[in-house]
C-alpha cells in the first residue's frame, strides 16, 4: 500500500468515528500531515509506510507541537524494518507511538485498545499486578507453582504483581490460561510525553525580528521548523490567558496564500487562532480563518491583548482568497 492510500484510509476511518479533520499538510517539509479532533482528543497525524522513517528531529516537533496545542501525536504506517507491522501493537520511535491502519481502527471504530508494546525487539504486555497476586491468592496458588508452571522466576512473579515488570505476550499468554483469565492493561497511546531534546529555534532572521515584537508585547513564542506555520504565540496574562495563535511570517505570495489556507483548516480543528504577518504589502485582511496583518501594521500594537481583540474581530469576518 502506498503512502496516498494509506492516508485516504485514515481520513475514511476517522471521518466515519466522527472526527474533524484538516486538510493535508502538503507542504514540506511537515512533521505532521493532519491534524484531527474529536471532542477534546487533537491528534497530529504522521503517515509513513515504513515509520522507521520518522528521524528524532521530526518526532520531537510533533512532541513540541501536541504539548503546546494540548493534542497527542501519533504515527499511521506498514512495516518496520523488513517486516509489516503487527495489529494490536504499539511502536514508540522517539516517544511518538507508531500503530498499523487496522489497530488505528480498531481502537476509534470498535473501541478496542492495543494491549501489546513493542520494545527491544520483542513483545510485551503489562500486566495488573493488583489483580493478578488477588486472583492468585484466591485460588490458592503459591508464587513458586505459578512461576513453575510459566517457566519464570519466583522475584519475576513478584514483580508482575508490583507492578515493576512487563510480561513477554508469551508468558501473558501462559498466564492467562494458567489462571482462566486475562490480566493485560491496555496500552495508552496519548500519555503525554515531552520531546527527547530541548527544540531549538530555527527560523528565518526576518521572521525571527518579527516574532519579536510579538514577544516583546509579552507572548511566549514558539517558533517551529516543519510546521506550515512559523511559530504557535500565546498569550500568558490574565486576560486572553488561553489564547493559542498559529502565526506565519512571510511576503503576500502565492506559497503564502496556500499555507495561509492550511492554517486556517489547522486551527479550526487544533481550536486556536491564525495569524499571517505579511512583510509588505498585503492585498487582504484575511484568507478564511487566517488574520493578515503588514508588519508596519503589527507595529502599531503594544498591548497584546489589542492585538488578540484585533484577530478575534478579523477572525470572524472569513474571507475566501
Amino acid at each position: 500500500m502506498n503512502k496516498e492510500l494509506l492516508i485516504n484510509q485514515v481520513v475514511s476511518i476517522l471521518g466515519k468515528s466522527g472526527f474533524i479533520i484538516s486538510d493535508r499538510c502538503d507542504i514540506r517539509p511537515r512533521s505532521f500531515d493532519l491534524a484531527v479532533r474529536r471532542d477534546d482528543l487533537l491528534l497530529l497525524i504522521k503517515v509513513l509506510f515504513n515509520i522507521d522513517g520518522l528521524n528524532e528531529e521530526t518526532a520531537n516537533e510533533m512532541l513540541f507541537l501536541s504539548k503546546h496545542l494540548n493534542g497527542n501525536p501519533i504515527v499511521i504506517g506498514e512495516k518496520t524494518r523488513d517486516h509489516s507491522l503487527e495489529a494490536g501493537v504499539v511502536y514508540l520511535r522517539y516517544g511518538v507511538p507508531a500503530v498499523d491502519i487496522n489497530t488505528l481502527n480498531d481502537y476509534f471504530t470498535e473501541n478496542i485498545p492495543p494491549l501489546v508494546y513493542a520494545e527491544h525487539g520483542g513483545l510485551y504486555v503489562n500486566i495488573d499486578g493488583k489483580i493478578l497476586k488477588e486472583d492468585r491468592i484466591s485460588k490458592n496458588i503459591s508464587l513458586g507453582s505459578l512461576a513453575s508452571s510459566l517457566g519464570v522466576s519466583r522475584r519475576t512473579i513478584s514483580k508482575y504483581e508490583e507492578g515493576e515488570m512487563a510480561a513477554s505476550v508469551d508468558v501473558a499468554l501462559k498466564l492467562e490460561e494458567r489462571l482462566e483469565r486475562g490480566f493485560a492493561i491496555a496500552v495508552n497511546l496519548f500519555e503525554k510525553r515531552d520531546p527527547h531534546n530541548q527544540k531549538t529555534e530555527h527560523i528565518e532572521n526576518g521572521s525571527l525580528n518579527i516574532l519579536t515584537v510579538l514577544k516583546d508585547m509579552g507572548f511566549d513564542v514558539l517558533p517551529t521548523s516543519q510546521a506550515p506555520f512559523d511559530a504557535v504565540s500565546i498569550s500568558t496574562g490574565k486576560k486572553n490567558e488561553n489564547s493559542k495563535i498559529l502565526t506565519g511570517v512571510g511576503e503576500f505570495t502565492s506559497t503564502m496564500v496556500k499555507k495561509a489556507h492550511l492554517m486556517s483548516s489547522i486551527s479550526e480543528v487544533a481550536l486556536t487562532q491564525s495569524l499571517l504577518i505579511v512583510r509588505g504589502a498585503s492585498k487582504t485582511r484575511n484568507i478564511e480563518r487566517t488574520v493578515v496583518v503588514e508588519d508596519k501594521e503589527l507595529k502599531k500594537y503594544s498591548d497584546k491583548d489589542d492585538l488578540i481583540n484585533l484577530i478575534q474581530e478579523r477572525g470572524r469576518r472569513v474571507v475566501v482568497s
